[in-house]
């Protein structure tokens, strides 16, 4: 009997079916609007009420994936949460916009831009004031913000571990040696390598979650590794063979937690997203993206760190460099007090030790 993975994304949230808006459909229908260089799928923008067109409070802008659309709706239903007018028809609209990592998919990242570029076009739609907000996979923000943005607030973050899926191994041990591994991530690359060296990895595996499966599904590769943050949002899980611990494979920074940003000027979207700050997940962030900084990290250099609170209540940091084909992997780790200061100080002493160990000539292009 052959094994195939599951491709439904259906069950994004119980309002979300990759329909846009949340006006009445007889309405208005969607359309498609060009501004200053950025694509977007306009919803509906307005709403009658007692003879009185109502514009919508808030415009949250996001890529058009399921797992991008899955992170807007969660992000809309903790609106409505601390805010219960937001329920009302109309209040909040969802905004599809088109990055170049979507719309480049046959290179790797690094050969067309890095970091960044799933992002940009989202950040100017924000900057030119044709969304309030933006929700961002914080793994996918670079380590500096546009000017005229600020990103207060993220969410609770989800689990960080990646999952190992093949329709044939239970995990990376029992795959036969010579087996392929699809991944367009250097940090997956360079873990699994330095590892199982017998085994092979296809770059420039790209796409979204549901994209890749078909190609598992297809045989063009043998496994793969996905973040279980994105499967869980997905509602997915079932495709998962193992579960890789934090030992064996340590996270992105900023892996499984979602960013939201507005204009650095509009108090009233800050106090808005300010009720949905997660402040654990803040903090955890801001030591990871701290060390990432010091490293100067880009898509060409595998680099993965992860902080969480441990027992004690302390801040415990662990991070690596690597080479990509995995044969000089370089850790560190760290504890302190779980306040942002120190966080911050321990983020980037970790990345100063390992900029140290590594030597010059090992983070170039």
């Amino acid at each position: 009997m052959e094994k195939f993975v599951t491709l439904n994304a259906s069950n994004l949230s119980s309002s979300a079916h990759l329909s846009i808006g949340f006006s009445s459909p007889c309405r208005k229908s969607s359309v498609s609007v060009q501004r200053r260089r950025v694509h977007v799928t306009r919803a509906s923008v307005a709403v009658e009420q007692q003879g009185q067109t109502k514009v919508a409070v808030i415009r949250v802008g996001t890529r058009g994936s399921p797992l991008a659309l899955a992170q807007a709706y969660e992000t809309r239903a903790k609106l409505i949460a601390s805010y219960p007018d937001l329920a009302e028809e109309g209040a909040i609209e969802i905004v599809i916009i088109k990055t170049t990592g979507d719309k480049i998919l046959n290179q790797p990242l690094a050969d067309i831009g890095g970091k960044g570029l799933f992002t940009k076009e989202i950040d100017e739609a924000l900057i030119n004031g044709d969304i309030d907000i933006a929700v961002h996979s914080m793994k996918d923000v670079p380590t500096y913000l546009p000017e005229k943005t600020i990103l207060p607030c993220n969410l609770p973050r989800e689990d960080v571990r990646d999952a190992f899926i093949s329709l044939t191994a239970g995990s990376l041990a029992e795959l036969p040696s010579g087996s392929t591994i699809g991944t367009a991530s250097l940090r997956r690359k360079s873990q699994i390598l330095h590892r199982y060296p017998s085994l092979n990895v296809l770059e420039n595996f790209r796409g979204n979650v549901q994209t890749r499966l078909k190609k598992l599904n297809e045989g063009v590769v043998q496994a793969t590794l996905l973040a279980l943050a994105g499967l869980k949002r997905l509602n997915m899980t079932e495709n998962v063979s193992a579960i890789l611990p934090i030992e064996d494979m340590l996270p992105a920074v900023a892996q499984g937690a979602i960013g939201i940003a507005c204009r650095s000027d509009d108090e009233t979207m800050a106090n808005y997203i300010a009720a949905l700050n997660h402040e654990e997940t803040r903090l955890a962030v801001a030591c990871e993206r701290a060390f990432l900084t010091t490293l100067d990290g880009s898509c060409r250099t595998p680099i993965a760190g992860y902080a969480s609170r441990g027992e004690d209540g302390d801040c415990i940091f662990k991070g690596l460099v690597a080479s990509p084909d995995g044969t000089r992997v370089i850790e560190t780790s760290r504890k302190g007090p779980y306040t942002f200061e120190d966080m911050i100080r321990m983020g980037e002493d970790a990345g100063k030790e390992l900029l140290s160990k590594a030597g010059p000539g090992f983070f170039g292009n």
